[in-house]
């Protein structure tokens, strides 16, 4: 057991645990999965197509970008919001690398186990 993790998230994980609890809620999911590739979309037109409040909205709109998964820029009146892919391409990234190197060592023991059970023979 890793027990060194029981007091403290590595801070390099902390972008990736805001991440992983923002996209836990599925209307926050559903919001990201509204963007074409490339477009910035205004909180009106959000509004417009979910059967949430505009305070709602609101709400989710501000965990995605407090998470770094929405950019938002300001247009005169208004806020255009834009999907930071490569913030979502490197919390991917940084699990997968987690899970890669636990099973390359699962891997290498299951070798090391098998060779050894066959000396034994």
């Amino acid at each position: 057991m890793r027990t060194r993790y029981l007091t403290r998230l590595p801070s390099e994980w902390e972008p990736v645990a805001r991440i992983f609890s923002a996209l836990g809620d599925g209307t926050r999911q559903t919001i990201l999965l509204l963007f074409e590739p490339g477009e910035r979309l205004g909180l009106k037109q959000i509004v417009d197509v979910l059967p949430l409040s505009r305070s709602a909205v609101v709400h989710h709109l501000n965990v995605l970008e407090q998470a770094g998964l929405l950019i938002p820029e300001k247009q005169g009146r208004e806020v255009l919001y834009s999907v930071d892919l490569e913030r979502v391409i490197d919390a991917l990234n940084k699990v997968r690398i987690y899970a890669e190197d636990d099973l390359r060592t699962l891997r290498a023991q299951a070798a090391r186990d098998a060779a050894d059970d066959a000396d034994r023979l």
